[in-house]
């Protein structure tokens, strides 16, 4: 089974979900060679609920995963944590609500919610804990205290990143740094957009057909990264289109505005 363990639903933060515009999204998933992905949309994002309610609308959720055109789509969010970080979490729908719910007081910035917390939160039900883009200049994870570290289960190894820093360089600093740590590296693409799905995958050793099908494999550390050559032309074409897309919108917002 092929998976991306890192991807968002919409465009940017300060959008609305679009239906039409993530089925696009998932069939491109699907050109790519995708069996599955982990929606990891960011727990802060505007109207988070509204996303999952959408999808509950648009495909049927079998307690497990969302079944969309012949993808699986498991549930997750991306959570900023105080101590400067993102950390992705994912697993049942119920379980991943249940934890939104308990971060309503900690959206903003100047008020996210510890680390020790958010693990104390998640530790609590059976969610995947994936440290995210750990040498991202603006939200690194690497600071962070090894015993703090040590309660993650693995961390991401992102296009994102590896384009901006050199694949090459990015690839051996996350390796090396997991490692030291004992943890495995997952490989997430963190998509806004479609053109972006495919760049980075994880590729399992057997079919995952529950989230604790798909911790266990990571833990066990059973599949195999990879990496694609056309990794830079993507993710480049990705971040020309997502500033596209979002000038778009800013300028579709004014107008509206002045014709009121």
């Amino acid at each position: 089974m092929k998976i991306d363990l890192h991807t968002h639903a919409k465009l940017s933060k300060a959008s609305d979900f679009s239906p039409a515009y993530y089925e696009e999204m998932i069939q491109e998933a699907l050109a790519n060679g995708l069996d599955a992905l982990a929606l990891t949309e960011h727990f802060n994002t505007r109207n988070f609920y509204e996303v999952y309610e959408q999808l509950d609308r648009m495909f049927p959720y079998n307690g497990e995963y969302y079944e969309a055109n012949g993808l699986k789509i498991f549930p997750g969010m991306e959570v900023d944590i105080q101590e400067t970080g993102h950390i992705l979490l994912i697993g049942q729908k119920e379980h991943i609500l249940e934890t939104r719910h308990q971060l309503d007081n900690y959206t903003e910035k100047g008020s996210f919610i510890s680390f020790d917390a958010l693990m104390d939160l998640a530790e609590s039900l059976p969610l995947l804990k994936i440290g995210a883009h750990p040498f991202r200049e603006t939200t690194p994870l690497h600071h962070l205290d090894r015993n703090q570290l040590l309660r993650l289960d693995a961390f991401d190894l992102n296009a994102k990143d590896m384009y901006q820093y050199g694949s090459d360089i990015n690839h051996e600093r996350v390796r090396h740094f997991a490692k030291d740590l004992g943890k495995p590296v997952t490989a997430g693409s963190d998509t806004h957009q479609c053109l972006q799905y495919g760049s980075v995958y994880n590729e399992l050793n057997m079919p995952c057909e529950t989230a604790t099908d798909l911790k266990a494999a990571i833990l066990q550390e059973a599949y195999q990264l990879h990496v694609s050559d056309s990794l830079p032309l993507k993710v480049k074409a990705s971040v020309m289109l997502k500033k596209l897309m979002k000038k778009i919108v800013r300028l579709e917002a004014a107008s509206s505005v002045s014709s009121i």
